[in-house]
């Protein structure tokens, strides 16, 4: 492997994950306003309103001039009417803003030492990720912004992964050629082929219950954050 100077990064999942489900966390907003919900039913109706929202408007609506605070708005108010809790729709606003910070999201284990060890073998770092205007203040809050150069996110780019020009931004703003940079994620079609795809090396880290993929060799799989830099070494 040529000599890597830039490592981009996904975050959900890979560096940051959900304290709880959100159908949990919207039930217990909605019950500290003396309204009843099911988290299940919450949950399956979060899949389905943000399924059809992402259809319709992809990339948080930025291509049909939608802000995406008012993307989340639209999808939690649909989440609690086809859960059947219309009177839930009036929680929107602070569920938007109960998505911001650490007491909603945590580090994956391993995940801080990761960076703060990339860190000092002097690589560059950046995020890559497909997420909202928020993910600054999260990462902020979550004490994983300092270990960044550069935090691009689908909304600022207009393009999400796997559409190559998000990493293509990612590089020119690292300041390397893609054979100089690797980028680390969880999902094999968005991480993995979609950074491969623009000439960047990439390693997928293996979450429970994912299944293998036969064409990624060994060697770029992480069975947990910890072994990046050994496999990097290995490289």
């Amino acid at each position: 492997m040529v000599r890597l100077c830039l490592l981009t990064w996904d975050v959900k999942d890979t560096l940051l994950r959900l304290r709880q489900p959100v159908g949990l966390s919207y039930a217990a907003a909605a019950r500290a306003r003396g309204l009843r919900a099911q988290p299940e039913a919450l949950d399956r109706a979060f899949r389905e309103a943000y399924g059809a929202q992402s259809r319709r408007l992809p990339n948080y609506g930025r291509g049909q001039g939608l802000s995406s605070r008012q993307w989340w708005l639209d999808v939690v108010r649909q989440t609690f009417v086809l859960a059947g809790v219309p009177d839930g729709a009036a929680l929107a606003e602070q569920l938007y803003h109960d998505y911001c910070g650490p007491h909603t999201w945590e580090p994956l284990p391993g995940a801080a030492d990761t960076l703060s060890r990339c860190r000092q073998r002097g690589f560059r770092m950046g995020v890559v990720s497909n997420f909202d205007n928020r993910l600054e203040s999260i990462l902020s809050g979550c004490d994983l912004r300092h270990h960044f150069d550069f935090v691009l996110t689908s909304e600022a780019a207009g393009a999400a992964k796997p559409d190559g020009r998000i990493f293509e931004e990612a590089l020119r703003l690292g300041g390397v050629p893609p054979e100089q940079a690797a980028h680390v994620g969880d999902d094999y079609t968005r991480d993995y082929r979609a950074a491969r795809a623009v000439g960047m090396h990439s390693f997928l880290l293996r979450t429970a219950g994912q299944q293998p993929q036969p064409d990624v060799p060994a060697e770029h799989v992480l069975a947990s954050l910890g072994h990046l830099l050994t496999l990097i070494e290995k490289g």
